[in-house]
């Protein structure tokens, strides 16, 4: 997951909400959402990246766990041994720790990764965490997002959802706001196009992330599509406690405009 927007209503029916795109080489295999990695205690509900065997980000049931990762963009400091991030997610969905225990093991030994920023829900708290300052924290209700640097770091594109993604939230009726436990048509409708933005970012706001001028630019979209590659996902998510709706469009290198299909998922009789 290479860029996400949520917000936080913890006293809402629907606490949770992220629209979100995962950014990753069209030559990555990956498996489109769907239910894996069943155990005695559940299963979790997610894509899966089929090289490194994790996922950017996912659902478990029946505990109602939900994870996301991007990675931090710094290609100088990327190691090739280092062992897969989307593992990190895996295990807390798997697992039984509360979300702040969980963040706080892992700064232990989050720099074994290479750099990562992560949201833990467990059902109940929030948690944000942040491997490169060993930092997790509790989002302050609203409307936060987050690319390939630290939480709310103004980039462009990070800047235009958020605040595009708040919008129409609060545009929408109330019974479609975080009291409903679906995301309404009208809603999914209005938050497609959002994600799908491919307009670029003046040089002059661009970030310096140790990458070529051109790439750069080409990364400032909300959607990427670039030859070898892009956006490869766009999902939308409503945790409402006791039931999860997760929309995912597919992509290749054909883009926005051609999307490979749309699932729909909805988990009930959840536990949170």
């Amino acid at each position: 997951m290479c860029l996400l927007t949520f917000e936080w209503q913890p006293d809402a029916a629907a606490p949770l909400t992220i629209a979100a795109n995962r950014d990753e080489f069209y030559a990555r295999p990956t498996q489109a959402l769907h239910g894996w990695a069943a155990t005695a205690d559940g299963q979790i509900f997610a894509g899966q990246d089929l090289q490194g065997g994790g996922t950017w980000m996912g659902v478990h049931r029946p505990s109602g766990r939900l994870a996301a990762l991007t990675n931090y963009r710094d290609p100088r400091a990327m190691r090739e041994d280092a062992p897969t991030r989307g593992g990190i997610v895996t295990a807390f969905l798997n697992g039984r720790q509360g979300a702040a225990q969980f963040a706080a093991e892992l700064a232990e030994y989050a720099n074994t990764f290479n750099a990562f920023n992560l949201l833990l829900f467990d059902g109940r708290d929030l948690v944000a965490f942040e491997s490169r300052h060993r930092r997790y924290f509790t989002p302050e209700p609203g409307v936060w997002a987050v690319s390939n640097a630290d939480f709310n770091t103004p980039w462009p594109k990070l800047l235009r959802l958020r605040s595009a993604f708040a919008d129409v939230l609060q545009a929408q009726s109330p019974e479609h706001r975080p009291n409903a436990a679906d995301i309404s048509p009208a809603l999914e409708h209005a938050l497609w196009p959002l994600l799908a933005d491919s307009g670029i970012a003046a040089d002059a706001a661009l970030p310096s992330t140790g990458i070529r001028l051109e790439l750069e630019r080409a990364l400032s979209a909300a959607f990427i599509c670039t030859p070898g590659y892009g956006t490869r996902a766009s999902t939308l998510v409503r945790h409402a406690g006791q039931r999860v709706q997760i929309i995912e469009r597919s992509f290749d290198a054909r883009g926005a405009a051609e999307p490979l299909g749309t699932l729909r998922l909805a988990l009930d009789g959840l536990q949170s």
